[in-house]
Parts: structure tokens; C-alpha cells; sequence
């Protein structure tokens, strides 16, 4: 009986996945509101009412799309650090960057941000993640302990690298994962002395 569950709980995950897939590739090719659900089974091999079974409109299918991909972002982030390390900005390296890498292997749904007509919610779910990231899982220490507004130190450092990001995607990962990674650090090493890990308080 577990078995049967397994493999059914595995075939809806399998299933979703290509109708997310599908969304995903019909937004780049006809815009957000230009795709129907009849579009998004087509493109993924199924008819509708194997949609339907999952989803109640593709504003829902969106709408988990985003949520899963974002919270994913979140949970990456963590992943080089124990709660509670110190981290002095002169020891970062590519490791340290596990968000780099999981915006790179997720690339065709990251990509969506070039588009107007996109998937909704995107282009402001995205750098709030990142500033989200900032505030939940990270207490910056400023070089020399510069007394500054922490909230505004954060906003401001989260959508620098939001930036980064984003100009790094439009430019079609022009630059490697490491030499893009090796540019922000420099950066983060001019304003940023250390950082405590602090977890991530989101999913408590």
C-alpha cells in the first residue's frame, strides 16, 4: 500500500513538473496571458483533464510555479554554513555562493525575469526573496564597524546583488559562475567585513 502511494505521490510530481516545464517555455514564446491551458497541455503531452486534476487555472499553476522556485532560492542559500558561524568576507570562494548555482541549474525559469509579459508576481518576488534572504538568515558586520541604519544597509546591499543578478541573466550568463561569483565578493569585500549565519527562520 506505501508503495502504491509512493509511485502515485511520484507520477502527480512528475506531472506537475511538466506542466510547469510547459508554462515556462509557452510564457517565453507568447507572453503570460498569451498562453491557455489548452496551450500548456499541448506542450506538455497531456489533455485537460489530466490538467485539471492539479490545478484549478493556470493563475494557480503560476502561482506554485513561483512560490516553489523562490522558497527553493531560500533554502539554497544556507547550505555552505551552520547556524551561528562567522564568516569573514576575506574567506568567501565559489562555495560560498550556493545561490549562483541554484539560479544557473534553474535557468529557464530565472530567465522569465527579461520578459514583460511574465509570470506574475516575478519581477517583484524575486529581489524580495533576495532581501528576505538579507533580513531572515544574515547580521552584517560593516567595515570597521561602521555605525549605519541596518534595514537600509540590508535593502541596499540586497537589491545591489538582486542587480547583479539580474544584469548577469540578461546578459545570457555571459560571464562564468566563477568569475561572476569572484566579482561580487570583491564587491561585498568593500562594504562588508563578516556576517553571522543566523538560519533560516522562515521555515521555523
Amino acid at each position: 500500500m506505501n508503495n502504491e502511494l509512493i509511485v502515485t505521490s511520484q507520477h502527480r510530481n512528475r506531472t506537475k513538473e511538466h506542466l510547469k516545464t510547459a508554462l515556462i517555455q509557452l510564457i517565453k514564446k507568447k507572453g503570460f496571458h498569451g498562453v491557455s491551458v489548452k496551450d500548456i497541455v499541448d506542450q506538455a503531452g497531456y489533455n485537460r483533464s489530466t490538467f485539471y486534476l492539479h490545478y484549478q487555472d493556470k493563475y494557480i499553476l503560476a502561482e506554485e510555479l513561483l512560490i516553489m522556485t523562490l522558497e527553493g532560492l531560500r533554502g539554497e542559500v544556507g547550505k555552505p554554513y551552520w547556524h551561528g558561524q562567522k564568516v569573514s568576507t576575506n574567506k568567501l570562494d565559489a562555495e560560498s555562493f550556493q545561490i549562483v548555482d541554484y539560479i544557473y541549474e534553474h535557468r529557464d525559469f530565472f530567465e522569465l525575469i527579461q520578459y514583460d509579459d511574465t509570470l506574475p508576481g516575478l519581477h517583484t518576488g524575486f529581489p524580495q526573496t533576495i532581501l528576505k534572504i538579507y533580513q531572515e538568515q544574515f547580521v552584517f558586520e560593516t567595515i570597521n564597524n561602521s555605525p549605519v541604519n541596518m534595514d537600509y544597509f540590508k535593502y541596499y546591499t540586497a537589491y545591489g546583488f538582486f542587480g547583479l543578478l539580474n544584469n548577469w541573466i540578461l546578459s545570457g550568463y555571459r560571464e562564468s559562475r566563477v568569475a561572476f561569483i569572484k566579482n561580487v565578493i570583491e564587491l561585498t569585500k568593500t562594504h562588508i567585513h563578516s556576517f553571522h549565519y543566523v538560519g533560516n527562520t522562515f521555515e521555523s
